[in-house]
């Protein structure tokens, strides 16, 4: 009787002869087998041309990561490592906008089923993010409004980014995740409908309006800035 060995990917193949087993090389086919299947399972995401997705983890990244820097440090603080991040913003947004122009100059619908107006929006984020991070460098750092308002809409839109993901995503995440914790049976069906989780996912946009307006028209934040800094000069 042959069969296969429980370790996954194992080149034997044993053979039951008489209750003693005798190991012997598997094919050369059958190694390459594995070995494709097991790059499979570990790299989905890159086998499946799921080039958005990633885009999008290493954007929401980079959002989350230069927001935290911007509230962390003081102001006017620069690093050398933020010309490092610099490449991020401008790398995704080149490629974003060379595959939204592949797509509007294709006959055939997209296969990720993403509009080219998507690639167009989201890579003139990432290049407009790109360059706030250039003019933050060249002069000298941030300060004041300026620096919260670049708290506020990194963080806000990384947050939009997720929500997005997490709530318009297959399979119904949100029910999925609450009837894991033995939440989702108790709850109507008609509460995970798409207008609730459209609203959710929109949701970090409005809030990062409300709040750059706030900060940047109604010259709350600068008075206060005036005011630190007048007791020092």
């Amino acid at each position: 009787m042959e069969f296969l060995t429980p370790r996954f990917g194992s080149p034997y193949i044993a053979q039951e002869r008489n209750a003693h087993a005798r190991v012997t090389p598997a094919p050369r086919s059958y190694r390459r087998r594995n070995r494709r299947h097991a790059f499979r399972n570990c790299c989905p995401a890159v086998l499946k041309h799921q080039s958005g997705n990633i885009g999008g983890g290493i954007l929401t990244f980079y959002l989350i990561l230069t927001a935290w820097l911007t509230a962390r440090r003081r102001d006017g603080q620069t690093s050398v490592y933020d010309w490092a991040l610099l490449l991020i913003p401008m790398a995704l947004g080149a490629l974003t906008w060379l595959t939204g122009l592949q797509k509007v100059r294709s006959q055939v619908p997209p296969e990720d089923g993403v509009p080219a107006g998507m690639n167009f929006f989201m890579g003139t984020v990432m290049l407009l993010a790109g360059a706030g991070d250039l003019r933050m460098l060249l002069s000298g750092g941030v300060a004041g409004a300026k620096r919260i308002v670049r708290h506020l809409w990194r963080m806000c839109f990384g947050l939009f980014i997720a929500a997005g993901s997490f709530f318009l995503g297959p399979s119904n995440r949100p029910l999925r995740l609450l009837s894991s914790v033995g939440i989702g049976q108790h709850l109507s069906p008609a509460l995970f409908g798409t207008t609730l989780y459209i609203f959710l996912s929109v949701l970090p946009l409005i809030l990062l309006i409300f709040w750059v307006f706030r900060v940047w028209f109604s010259g709350t934040y600068r008075k206060k800035v005036v005011a630190a800094r007048s007791p020092a000069s």
